[in-house]
């Protein structure tokens, strides 16, 4: 199996199952969790939600991109490290974000830059990934 074709299924699925998250996610948040923990701990949740969606798209880029016919095999690497950063952020800080909220355990929140990176990482493997076309 090449390489590109193990990309068009791996990308898109890295995309529908965040995208499935992200709102049962934040419709937990809305309807679940706003009735039990403090107003600031609210905000915590929906600042991981929305930056868990802003990343859901950057997915949807990464897997776009992989399958329009200028990607080579050296971009089609480079999407896929951003992507797995961008997944790695999700994790490290909407993840943590979710947690913390629920938790107050206030270690979490160490874990919210360590994900900033993993994003800031992943955006400029997208760049690097233009560059290689």
């Amino acid at each position: 199996m090449s390489s590109n074709n193990t990309d068009s299924r791996f990308l898109p699925l890295l995309v529908t199952i965040n995208g499935f998250l992200v709102v049962a996610i934040g419709a937990f948040g809305a309807h679940g969790v706003k009735a039990l923990i403090a107003p600031e701990a609210m905000q915590l949740w929906q600042t991981g939600v929305r930056y868990h969606m802003f990343h859901v798209v950057a997915l949807l880029a990464c897997a776009f991109f992989s399958t329009t016919g200028e990607a080579n095999s050296r971009a089609s690497h480079w999407l896929v490290v951003a992507a797995c950063l961008f997944v790695l952020g999700i994790i490290f800080f909407s993840g943590s974000l979710y947690l913390l909220a629920l938790t107050q355990k206030s270690w979490l929140g160490m874990c919210v830059p360590v994900g900033g990176v993993f994003f800031l990482l992943g955006w400029a493997s997208l760049t690097i990934s233009f560059f290689r076309r």
